[in-house]
């Protein structure tokens, strides 16, 4: 891929990734949360391909052949994070009437959780093994690296993001 193409594509997704995030401080009103969190969790997915891309100094023909599954099993994450996060809601409204937390009502939702997040490692790992079949020896290394230094910088922004909106670091316990 081009390094201009690249870069541009680079700069729009940490432009539009900056603008979503900084709605209302980093918190979004109530009923576009939601929304909020999706378009948010969209651009960081795709702002962590294109630095990828160009970390590991991946070809046109690699990126071809990896952008459409990593994409779909991204999609499907994000799918199963959208429905533990309801199974979540359920579980904390009962949670604050301790009249409702009766096993019928609570176990259910355990379960629910418990085989989403199960899915969700199922998905994290299809996804390294996907990755990592289409890389160069020097790709893998770098790719574990990559990772590392991209989770320790969204983390970062993050928690810098949070901090000067005035709320709790999202990564420290409330």
């Amino acid at each position: 891929m081009k390094p201009k193409f690249v870069g541009l594509i680079l700069a729009v997704a940490v432009a539009l990734t900056g603008a979503t995030f900084g709605l209302n401080g980093g918190q979004a009103q109530s009923g576009a949360a939601g929304q909020v969190r999706e378009r948010v969790r969209d651009q960081l997915a795709t702002l962590r391909l294109l630095r990828m891309t160009q970390a590991l100094n991946l070809t046109e023909e690699q990126t071809g052949k990896m952008f459409p599954t990593i994409n779909k099993l991204e999609k499907d994450r994000a799918d199963l994070h959208r429905d533990i996060s309801a199974k979540l809601r359920e579980l904390r409204a009962l949670v604050r009437d301790p009249a409702s937390l009766k096993d019928e009502k609570v176990l259910p939702i355990l379960d629910a959780i418990k085989t989403g997040r199960d899915k969700v490692r199922a998905i994290d790992e299809q996804l390294e093994t996907f990755i990592e079949s289409n890389l160069t020896t020097p790709q893998k290394a770098n790719y574990v690296l990559f990772n590392i230094d991209f989770m320790r910088s969204l983390t970062d922004v993050v928690n810098r993001s949070s901090q000067r909106g005035g709320g709790a670091p999202p990564f420290k316990k409330r």
